[in-house]
């Protein structure tokens, strides 16, 4: 996953006409790092469909503010600048509903192509 560092390039790579889906977490979140050992195998099983990347929001705050991300792990699909769907609940995350949200994702992204 490819990490973001700042405002400025959070906001240009969600400009993307490509499918982007934010993952917000941080390291002391422990339901970050239950996720964490599976998350690679998850990512190349979608690399021909989206790009995945990994905002920490200790580091860039002002992102998940603005983006009202309230809890973590959170995961925001976007294409165009424009949000499109969001997987964001209190409870801890399994694989198979992070997979389950992606698909979602990629099928809301294909329905607007």
């Amino acid at each position: 996953m490819d990490k973001v560092t700042s405002k400025e390039q959070f906001d240009e790579t969600i400009q993307s006409p490509n499918l982007t889906v934010a993952v917000f977490k941080a390291d002391w979140c422990g339901d970050c790092k239950y996720i964490d050992p599976f998350m690679q195998e998850v990512e190349e099983k979608f690399a021909q469909q989206l790009k995945l990347l990994e905002i920490d929001v200790d580091q860039v705050g002002t992102v998940s503010q603005e983006q009202n991300i309230l809890g973590i792990p959170s995961f925001v699909a976007y294409a165009n600048g424009k949000e499109l769907v969001r997987f964001v609940n209190k409870l801890r995350k399994s694989r198979e509903e992070i997979e389950q949200f992606l698909q979602t994702a990629i099928n809301v992204y294909n329905t607007i192509q």
